[in-house]
């Protein structure tokens, strides 16, 4: 009976011992699901977008958190007296001030970061424009230190300090300054609602004795990599790449976009040299744009306006010359530059390359374009205004006075209601791709078209299509938007002062004067740019990229894109050109490119490049004899490992790399709350020492260890 009752606590104990483990275990799991809930009733998340860092060859700018996150608590801003609570009196520092765009200025932003700096932590910028005049984080002076003459040695350059001698009179410069705290930019009107409830439950009353209760706080996580300036990121990246593939900051580039209104001759490789016969007239404009907040912003007004218009001119002038007559004709190379809001990365490129004979380049299989094959370049600049046009040149041009009269003939007879100044000769010209070209060669023939300032929300969040005033008319099932409009019947289908008419009435204007340039004689008929192909671009660029100009563009079996408009800043290396270079290719093949007699798809990817297969308007696929391509639009300044970043000649702009961005609210408890719940853990720690202590040293007291040591009997022998 002994023999059993030993054998049988024996087993007990083992099994004790074998479950043991899975009882820890699930002990664990539970401490972990528990935990995962108890996180998530703690914290919640906010939806917005992040202000982050960019660095130039001399300075930082933008936005960076603690690395971990900064914490502060939120306090709305409703006037300046709330600035002067949070930079002042601070009763529970650090502070997460949530401020609306009106209050988004200059003045108060600086004010937290001089004198407030240790009691901020973040910003909260919410969006609310109803009181909102203006809203531009943009120099006054975009470009200063890279056009034509620097405004340290020319009086007459443009002025940050003097806003009626400045290009963009509502700028801030905030885009430039090196702020210290993280920036969040929450849009969405139901993660505002929680900030407001939150704030207004915890910590809006009593404010004096903040510090006595818990408080809502927000944590802001957009740790930023890079510091100091482009020179410096770059040399930690290359000197902790050879020890540990570790990055701080990459290049600005993207792709610049480029066709010619007439195929080129081709070329063998061995063959390929600059031929002086080959003449070009160039039109140029921007693709891109900026703000202060990553992936938002549309550049609405800033460079979409001019784009459309100078894509609006392409497709007329492609209608027009439907081929080349003769091949001594002049040709026409569009260039859409990209980055260059930053110093004009695409355009500094595209002249270097120029410079070295690498444009076109060797895939392209055509001879390479150097400056001297440019007769006349066509800047188009800003157009804010499109009843007004001002015309610019920086030096004595014969052809200007001719530009001047066919623009002024061509609005008297068809009535665009286009107002056109006396031509400006003046070094002090727009920001505007020219100026790339100026600096190396002050008497390039470069005109640039473009209106006086009148863009209040210049690279901000705010230049979108409200502040175009546009209004989609979706009548691409009823007309064919890729033929020509005729101008002398009434549009049935926008008003005559919509933003449709005026783009459209401008470029007309401007593609039948180049038209004159280039045959010589007069644009003879009515037809113009077609209103609704302008309808269906700016749609696409300011909506969705699921439309139906991107649709025809695209290839027949493609996914369908995005509901949403493509990102237009330069960003970083990719070894895919960016959404928006992407589509811009595919619209000048639809729109430039010329209906090849080839009915099937194998037909035409038989054919090989310039040779491409689009779906066309009906969407049943149409081959297309194409001239457009991409170039590179990343600064000369990085292609030198001994470049002087100092010396202004080449934009040198770089962009910080980061991890993760996030931002969510939670409870921060009172100091007192703190202290109580740290001191309490520090007893309850003591305690247990002590009773742990006294439980191990009377254990042969408290615990019969006997029964465990009585030995068990062998088995007897039966």
């Amino acid at each position: 009976m002994r023999l059993f009752i030993n054998i049988t606590k024996s087993v007990v104990i083992i099994t004790s011992l074998r479950h043991l483990k899975y009882l820890v275990t699930f002990l664990v799991l539970m401490n972990f699901v528990n935990a995962q809930r108890i996180k998530d009733d703690m914290y919640t998340s906010i939806n917005g977008a992040h202000c982050f860092r960019r660095l130039n060859g001399t300075h930082v700018t933008g936005c960076s958190s603690e690395l971990g996150g900064s914490v502060g608590v939120l306090h709305f801003v409703y006037s300046t007296a709330d600035i002067d609570f949070v930079t002042e009196q601070h009763p529970a520092p650090p502070y997460a001030p949530v401020i609306p765009p009106h209050l988004f200025t200059r003045e108060h932003i600086l004010r937290l970061r001089d004198h407030g700096r240790k009691h901020i932590s973040a910003v909260i910028l919410i969006n609310n424009a109803t009181m909102l005049d203006n809203y531009s984080q943009e120099s006054r002076c975009p470009n200063q230190f890279s056009g034509l003459i620097s405004p340290t040695e020319d009086d007459e350059s443009c002025r940050v300090d003097q806003q009626e001698k400045s290009w963009n009179p509502w700028g801030t410069g905030l885009l430039l300054e090196d702020l210290p705290f993280p920036i969040y930019y929450v849009a969405d009107p139901d993660e505002i609602a929680k900030l407001y409830d939150c704030f207004e439950k915890f910590n809006n009353y009593d404010l004096s004795y903040q510090h006595s209760r818990s408080l809502c706080s927000i944590q802001v996580n957009a740790f930023m990599s890079a510091a100091v300036d482009s020179r410096v990121c770059l040399a930690r990246s290359t000197f902790f790449n050879t020890l540990n593939p570790v990055k701080f900051c990459d290049p600005l580039q993207g792709k610049n976009v480029f066709a010619t209104l007439f195929p080129r001759v081709h070329v063998n490789l061995e063959d390929r040299k600059v031929d002086l016969t080959e003449r070009f007239i160039l039109l140029s404009t921007r693709m891109d744009t900026t703000t202060m907040f990553d992936g938002i912003g549309l550049g609405a007004m800033d460079s979409l306006v001019p784009f459309a218009v100078l894509m609006a001119i392409a497709h007329f002038l492609a209608k027009v010359f439907p081929q080349r007559q003769n091949l001594t004709d002049t040709n026409v190379l569009f260039v859409f530059f990209n980055g260059e809001s930053y110093d004009y990365i695409g355009s500094q490129r595209f002249v270097y390359d120029l410079q070295k004979g690498a444009f076109p380049t060797k895939g392209g299989l055509s001879n390479p374009i150097s400056l001297n094959n440019i007769d006349l370049m066509i800047d188009f600049g800003t157009m804010d205004d499109l009843n007004n046009l001002k015309l610019y040149h920086a030096s004595h041009l014969s052809e200007v006075p001719r530009i001047s009269r066919i623009i002024e003939r061509i609005n008297l007879s068809l009535g665009f209601n286009v107002k056109l100044d006396s031509p400006t000769l003046t070094k002090n010209l727009p920001p505007m791709s020219s100026h790339s070209f100026l600096r190396e060669n002050s008497s390039f023939p470069a005109i640039m078209l473009a209106s006086a300032p009148g863009n209040h929300f210049y690279h901000s969040i705010y230049d979108d299509n409200e502040n175009l005033k546009f209004m989609y008319g979706n009548h691409s099932k009823e007309v064919d938007f890729t033929q020509l409009e005729n101008l002398s019947q009434p549009n049935m289908y926008f008003s005559r002062d919509s933003i449709q008419i005026r783009i459209r009435n401008m470029s007309s204007l401007l593609g039948m004067m180049i038209f004159e340039l280039i045959s010589g004689t007069p644009y003879a008929t009515h037809f113009g740019t077609n209103s609704i192909l302008i309808d269906e671009f700016l749609y696409c660029f300011l909506h969705s990229a699921d439309c139906p100009l991107f649709n025809a563009a695209a290839k027949p079996d493609s996914p369908k894109a995005f509901p949403v408009p493509p990102t237009r800043y330069i960003s970083v290396h990719s070894t895919l050109p960016s959404e928006a270079s992407g589509w811009i290719h595919r619209l000048l093949g639809l729109l430039v490119g010329q209906i090849a007699d080839k009915n099937t798809k194998a037909d035409c990817q038989a054919l090989h490049l310039p040779y491409n297969w689009y779906a066309g308007y009906s969407g049943l696929g149409e081959c297309r004899l194409t001239t457009q391509n991409f170039s590179q639009a990343m600064s000369p300044a990085f292609l030198n490992d001994s470049y002087d970043f100092s010396s202004g000649r080449y934009s040198t702009w770089t962009e910080s790399t980061w991890r993760e961005m996030s931002a969510r609210i939670f409870l921060r408890p009172s100091a007192s709350h703190e202290t109580l719940t740290l001191s309490i853990g520090f007893i309850v720690m003591v305690l247990s020492f002590v009773l742990v202590f006294f439980i191990s040293s009377r254990s042969d007291v408290l615990f019969n260890q006997t029964a465990s040591t009585i030995p068990i009997a062998p088995p007897t022998q039966c």
